[in-house]
């Protein structure tokens, strides 16, 4: 990149999206595949279906009007002749290819009705006795305004300067594989004679050694986000002792036992809350495990201790369930809980900001407009966020942000008094070595998740969060039969709804699209509303989806829980939170279209009373094979830890990480699941030897993350 400031090309714009802004970004970016261009085939020797390099003259070049315009070239050298044809092609094309010259050519050669022909082959002019490449020629990911050429110069160019220099000492990268510099080089110029397998499935050593550099700085980074939230400075929540306590009266108020799993749970996050340094604890639980329990007793443990906390969900839907179970649960032991999202506009949201920003609302609970500019805390000490994954890690990060903005300020011990202002005296007593009690605070955080999370991506993605896991659900939770059938069954699974309905029991139908999409074809919500509402008269039918209202969808929700609307026909608006007992039916519509979380997560709304519940998946042939594969996963297991597991078998990580994929630490080499080893090896390492050497792991880190460090804390 030239120094002077001036107008950049489209070619540079689309390495800059690709992320290609410094030197050693260039040298890791790495080739999907190879082409050999190192040798020339005779003419006369190559053969039908065979990617072969030819170079020859031009004997003939006209545009042919057939049932398309083309350019039709002749090429020929000693041993025969060949033909190529272009169905797009440009002036320039016609004056490399013109008459008497001579040209280097590849690509697949086909058996035509003139003979052997190419269609669309790369070609270059060539002087006689032109020399052949010195190793094979790389293909890169790029984009239609980054040309190869232009990339492969760039990453040849950028190769010269890169930091490639050893870090690790020898000891500490796995046995076989090479040094980095040596590594990066054969990956983006390999010799001719190198078995393509092994680079293309990316076994061989020179690729092991890059995604174990890459394993390694993503567990190093998380391991200095650790450490960074190890000097900070956070309320401390000392176990309120008595049964006057607001944790002991909550406790004996709930009109259920916790499991085990929960009081374990329980246990370890409430040490983090004693604590002087920020809780970052990940709560995983499958579907009605239980989870607002936990956080329920978590932000109990908060009030008692003299400080504010706020619970924040992804969708209004989602938040009004946790407020109206908070309510039920706090409300009668003294607690007030305020409810904040974007709809509540006017006299009412400056009530709750009041409420807030005086300490009166010990609880808040909302959507993304807890985060707001005009939202200020008195004593925030404590966030929860549920499906955290769903908010995206620009959102996440900036919730950190205001966690600490939204406290108005440095954060002083409670003083003693009466609610949200009584005073734990060991709140304020910070660590020796702590800042004093006027010192910035930074809040604890709990995320909740019900997608629950493999071990191999608990290692990786998340090693930088402490995991607790409710692995266990409550007692007296019917088990739901899935069932799959073709969409050609609609009438019988119709006819099935009608008899839910004669015995008092609620349906959920649920949609893929909300309006008509020619791509893929699917029925949208409002279609199946109006079907269902003409085959199930009298019976009420409510619609849901992403487009209404929050006001409207909240009134619908509302009255499908108080058994007003017998029939729910919904988009996955519906996917986690909602509870009511009285439905036992759940239709999904286009199940092929869905992920196993999502499906998975959808069946768990169903199941939750005590009449035997049944959970139907529709479908439209034809079935893809990695269709078919997740229907019958979610068919044969009710186990999110196993589904879990095997979807990211079939899909990798994407979709359990939700949206940490924009972000630190999306691998783009390594595979977890295949390179299973190399992340043990590099997180023994991160852990051990290099964790008492900064000087090596930074320029690790920088090398392969530098610029996405801050997502770490997302």
């Amino acid at each position: 990149m030239p120094d002077a400031p001036r107008a950049k090309s489209a070619p540079q714009k689309a390495m800059e999206r690709l992320g290609l802004l410094r030197d050693i970004d260039l040298a890791l970016h790495l080739p999907l595949r190879y082409e050999d261009e190192t040798q020339l085939h005779p003419i006369a020797h190559t053969r039908d279906g065979q990617t072969a390099q030819v170079e020859g003259v031009v004997r003939e070049a006209q545009v042919e009007l057939r049932s398309r315009r083309q350019l039709v070239v002749r090429l020929a050298d000693d041993s025969g002749e060949i033909t190529l044809r272009f169905l797009n092609f440009y002036p320039s094309h016609q004056k490399v290819l013109a008459r008497g010259q001579r040209v280097r050519v590849r690509g697949e050669v086909r058996g035509g009705f003139l003979g052997r022909e190419m269609v669309h082959p790369t070609f270059k002019a060539v002087e006689p006795g032109a020399p052949l490449p010195a190793s094979l020629t790389p293909v890169y990911p790029s984009s239609a305004q980054l040309p190869q050429v232009y990339l492969r110069k760039a990453i040849t160019s950028a190769m010269a300067r890169a930091p490639l220099d050893e870090v690790l000492p020898p000891a500490a990268i796995p046995a076989g594989l090479p040094p980095l510099k040596e590594a990066v080089r054969l990956l983006h110029q390999p010799p001719p004679g190198l078995p393509l397998s092994t680079l293309e499935d990316r076994s061989h050593p020179a690729w092991q050694r890059l995604k174990f550099d890459e394993l390694l700085a993503q567990q190093l980074a998380q391991a200095q986000a650790v450490a960074a939230r190890e000097r900070l400075h956070a309320p401390v929540m000392a176990a309120a002792t008595g049964p006057a306590s607001l944790h002991a009266r909550l406790r004996t108020a709930l009109p259920f036992a916790l499991t085990a799993a929960q009081a374990r749970v329980c246990a370890e996050i409430d040490a983090d809350l004693a604590r002087p340094i920020p809780m970052h604890r990940l709560l995983q639980g499958d579907v009605g495990s239980g989870k607002t329990v936990v956080a329920a007793l978590a932000a109990a443990r908060a009030i008692d201790a003299g400080w504010q906390c706020a619970l924040m969900a992804p969708t209004e839907i989602l938040a009004e369930q946790h407020f109206h179970k908070l309510v039920q649960w706090l409300q009668p032991l003294g607690v007030t809980v305020a409810w904040l999202t974007g709809s509540r506009k006017g006299k009412a949201r400056k009530a709750m900001l009041a409420q807030i920003a005086s300490g009166e609302a010990g609880l808040v609970v909302g959507t993304h407009a807890v985060i707001q500019d005009d939202v200020v805390f008195s004593r925030l000490g404590l966030a929860v966020v549920d499906e955290q994954h769903r908010f995206g890690v620009a959102q996440r990060l900036e919730l950190r942000h205001k966690l600490v903005e939204t406290t108005g300020g440095a954060l002083q011990a409670p003083q003693h008094g009466t609610g949200v202002e009584r005073a734990n005296t060991q709140a304020g007593a910070q660590s020796p070595g702590a800042t004093s009690s006027a010192a910035r605070l930074e809040p604890h955080l709990l995320t909740m998740s019900a997608t629950p999370i493999p071990r191999t991506l608990a290692m990786t993605y998340f090693a930088d969060l402490a995991v607790s896991t409710i692995d266990e659900l409550p007692p007296g939770r019917t088990p739901i039969v899935t069932k799959v059938f073709a969409d050609s069954k609609r009438e019988q699974v119709i006819a099935r709804i009608r008899d839910e309905l004669q015995q008092g029991r609620q349906v959920y139908w649920v949609c893929p699209l909300i309006e008509e999409s020619e791509a893929l074809d699917l029925q949208t919500a409002i279609d199946a509303h109006a079907m269902l509402s003409a085959a199930l008269s009298p019976w009420p039918v409510g619609l849901v989806h992403g487009r209404l209202p929050p006001a409207e969808k909240a009134a619908t929700m509302a009255a499908f829980a108080a058994g007003e609307l017998r029939v729910l026909v919904a988009t996955t608006v519906i996917e986690v939170g909602v509870d009511v007992p009285n439905a036992s039916l759940m239709v999904i519509e286009h199940a092929e279209r869905f992920g196993l979380a999502q499906l998975h997560q959808l069946r768990g709304r169903v199941g939750r009373g005590s009449a035997d519940s049944v959970c139907v998946l529709l479908y439209r042939n034809p079935l893809g094979d990695i269709a078919r594969e997740r229907l019958r996963i979610i068919f044969e297991s009710q186990d999110g830890f196993e589904i879990a597991r095997r979807d990211l078998q079939l899909r990798g990580p994407g979709e359990l990480l939700g949206a940490r994929q924009s972000g630190l630490p999306m691998l783009r080499h390594a595979d977890l699941d295949r390179d299973a080893e190399l992340v043990e090896c590099a997180r023994d390492l991160a852990a051990g030897p290099l964790a008492a050497q900064p000087e090596r792991a930074a320029p690790i880190v920088a090398r392969w993350l530098a610029g996405r460090g801050a997502f770490a804390q997302a």
